[in-house]
């Protein structure tokens, strides 16, 4: 790849460090074991197979995050970020010294990328193109369909493709869930996950920084090196979860996953039937995956509310309810909700919305006066 090519200024040295000896001293033991589990568990869904030397242990998926941002940064150079998206991807590209590029998600479509947005932005300075999905914050999942055509996009401007899966197979819409990797021969793909969301373990801080490169258009020795020598001086999770991994992963029933996904599928129903009935609130798409939904808010419908940060925090103090300002994901006077709550908790919360909707609503105070 040309533009997506590795931080060549981190340069690698001979420098012998203890968590290093101590790697190559474990290989056969848990570590190598944690990665050889979650090179087989990817795999799974791919067309070809991952090694342990694809895969990096991390301390949940915000450190691989921040490992991805770290590899690509390189002076003068961009990254494209979703908007909406995840937070923690701004912060750590504006700490690698990255320049952020926006491109915009696009809700009448099911939050579909604007690829032409992406090749008006992209230029010979942009390393690395982040595609979360299933979706956070939007709830989406893409088809295999549009998942190919951000790639072709991807190969064009020759840059890799970081995936964040973290919500990977939590999908209970039209679409199933197909990793980013599956088109790995064609474009190098940094997937990006975890073990908090799919095995509901989110304080265990466990995640992955996976290369998909079959056609070694990213990766070499050299690269390879760079990495492992980044990866001696990171805090990793705790050995013990580490040494879990393999039993958790080859050994949870079905019948758990099931489970989780039936309860998503109904919790992200009644979020769905509930918003509909508050005026002031469109939801444009129903949830199709992930624990979360974007809801446009209609300002000019409310007499005394600013904008999506006033009614959030105006909602809070009201009804000690607590909701995520548009905002902060990217999209001023949009909500973010998640639906990973218990069912009944879920409905008296969203009945509380309603009448914070209903009490500041310009048609029902003109009624009271």
């Amino acid at each position: 790849m040309e533009n997506g090519s590795v931080n060549h200024e981190m340069e690698t040295t001979s420098t012998i460090t203890i968590k290093g000896i101590l790697s190559l001293l474990m290989q056969n033991l848990d570590e190598n074991n944690c990665k050889r589990a979650i090179a087989e568990y990817l795999s799974c869904d791919l067309p070809y197979k991952l090694s342990c030397d694809d895969v990096f242990i991390t301390s949940g998926c915000t450190q691989a995050i921040d490992v991805a941002l770290a590899m690509l940064a390189q002076p003068g150079a961009n990254v494209l970020i979703p908007r909406p998206g995840f937070p923690i991807y701004e912060l750590c590209a504006t700490f690698r010294r990255l320049e952020i590029r926006y491109y915009d998600l696009l809700p009448e479509n099911g939050w579909e990328v604007d690829l032409d947005s992406v090749e008006a932005l992209a230029d010979q300075n942009t390393v690395g193109f982040v595609i979360i999905n299933p979706g956070n914050p939007c709830g989406n999942v893409y088809s295999y369909q549009h998942l190919k055509k951000i790639v072709e996009t991807a190969e064009k401007l020759k840059i890799p493709v970081i995936a964040d899966e973290v919500y990977g197979h939590l999908v209970f819409g039209d679409n199933p869930f197909v990793p980013m990797g599956v088109f790995g021969s064609m474009v190098p793909v940094l997937t990006l996950g975890s073990l908090s969301k799919r095995w509901i373990v989110p304080g265990w801080r466990l995640g992955w920084f996976v290369i998909n490169d079959p056609s070694c258009m990213f990766k070499n020795p050299k690269i390879i090196e760079r990495i492992n020598k980044y990866f001696d001086i990171l805090g990793g999770p705790a050995t013990f979860i580490q040494a879990a991994v393999p039993r958790i992963i080859e050994q949870t029933d079905n019948v758990f996953f099931k489970k989780t996904i039936n309860t998503l599928k109904q919790t992200s129903d009644i979020c769905w039937d509930m918003i509909k009935e508050i005026p002031c609130l469109t939801c444009p798409q129903k949830p199709q995956g992930s624990m979360a939904v974007m809801i446009k808010l209609n300002i000019s419908s409310l007499e005394d509310i600013s904008d999506d940060i006033d009614f959030c925090f105006r909602l809070v103090k009201e009804e000690s309810v607590i909701i995520l300002p548009g905002t902060a994901v990217g999209l001023k006077n949009w909500l973010r909700i998640t639906f990973a709550a218990d069912p009944q908790s879920l409905k008296e919360a969203l009945g509380r919305l309603k009448s914070f909707c209903k009490r500041h609503t310009k048609l029902m105070q003109q009624q009271q006066q």
